[in-house]
């Protein structure tokens, strides 16, 4: 008797304890965070959480939540412009009064306004506004909409970056609730993202998507972007300045085109790309870059054979120094071949001109060229770019 009382005493217990393992391991972080894709390297169980409030934050989320938690913070941008069309006299549509009074009759200006519409989301609780520099380019009056407010309130820009797209605005006001800013360089190709804008003006509409591809450059019209995210997410116009989260609610990147020829392709400008600026942006303070002055293009086989230089010759072929240039003024000329930076060998003319971006105004840049067949070294100053 007593033999079985211990035999099923002992089964009790082993079931026991293994039916509490698997409860533990269902409702475990690390299999919510795998099955979701974060975008973080780091596991969630290694985090250090020193309080519930940024534990909460820390936990990846679903659609549904992020949504909701992130959509008070996500503001709908109106820009008016004024527009100024050259209209002709309207006489001048009848053949007699155009062949009577001549050809040279004075053309009459006529102003219009174009309302731009776009999308922001706001980084601080007393009203600063990130949003694309094309949404407010040229405006005379600026409003912004929240969800907490039936009519639209007034914004002012504080400052803009044309070359990156970016724009701080303004409200009046204290207690606004905010996004929180993560890091973009931990995203990876396939995690997942969530963009919230007003596409069409279909004010808060949320899309889902991964990240396609990451550093990708596009030129739209005569704006050049840089590293940009590309993602399969849905952006369309009026999506622009909106933001593009991750599974955590923070935004990694903000929405800035579309590609009209393809489908489920649209690009953001990555946060970390922000956070290099913001201040500036938010102090009112104009973007110094600094600059050498000079066009490039990378070497390549044909380029080699013109040059007489090795076919596997690498670098960057300068084609045109600007007069005046710091380049210039170094000793910099055209057909010199750029291979190495501060003693690191550069191959193509995005390597040169990242290694001018990580530099700051004033300071020298050693620069070892070829030309004509013999190297040379020279120190050039960088000064801001015009």
């Amino acid at each position: 008797m007593r033999k079985t009382w211990t035999i099923t005493i002992a089964v009790l217990l082993i079931g026991f304890l293994l039916g509490g393992s698997i409860v533990a391991q269902n409702s475990g972080v690390p299999l919510l965070s795998g099955l979701l894709g974060t975008g973080d390297s780091e596991q969630v169980q290694n985090a250090e959480l020193p309080n519930t409030a940024s534990a909460t934050a820390a936990l990846p989320m679903g659609v549904a939540d992020i949504a909701e938690k992130a959509g008070p913070a996500v503001v709908n941008v109106e820009a008016r412009i004024k527009v100024s069309t050259g209209m002709p006299d309207p006489f001048m549509n009848d053949p007699f009064f155009r062949e009577f009074f001549g050809r040279s009759i004075p053309i009459y200006p006529e102003s219009r306004y174009e309302k731009g519409i776009g999308t922001g989301f706001i980084i601080s609780s007393d009203g600063y506004i990130i949003t694309n520099q094309h949404v407010i380019n040229n405006a005379d009056q600026i409003t912004v909409k929240l969800t907490s407010k039936k009519q639209s309130v007034p914004a002012r820009v504080v400052g803009q970056d044309y070359e990156l797209d970016l724009a701080v605005l303004k409200i009046e006001g204290e207690g606004y609730p905010t996004l929180p800013m993560g890091d973009s360089d931990k995203m990876r190709v396939g995690d997942w993202v969530v963009a919230i804008g007003q596409p069409y003006g279909l004010d808060h509409t949320v899309t889902t998507g991964v990240v396609s591809a990451k550093g990708r450059p596009i030129t739209i019209q005569d704006r050049n972007y840089k590293n940009l995210i590309q993602t399969d997410a849905a952006i369309n116009p009026g999506n622009s300045g909106g933001p593009l989260l991750n599974m955590r609610g923070q935004v990694i990147a903000i929405n800035t085109a579309v590609n009209a020829q393809a489908q489920g392709i649209g690009f953001a400008i990555p946060i970390n790309t922000v956070k290099g600026v913001l201040q500036e942006l938010m102090n009112g303070q104009k973007v110094v870059r600094p600059y050498m002055g000079i066009r490039m293009l990378d070497l390549d086989q044909d380029i080699c054979a013109e040059l007489r230089l090795p076919t596997d010759t690498e670098g960057a072929v300068i084609v045109e120094v600007v007069a005046g240039s710091p380049a210039a003024r170094g000793g910099l000329r055209a057909l010199d071949v750029i291979q190495k930076l501060d003693g690191k060998v550069v191959t193509t003319g995005k390597e040169v001109q990242a290694a001018v971006e990580r530099k700051k105004v004033g300071e020298k840049l050693n620069v070892e060229v070829l030309r004509q067949g013999k190297k040379l070294t020279l120190n050039i100053t960088l000064a801001a770019k015009p």
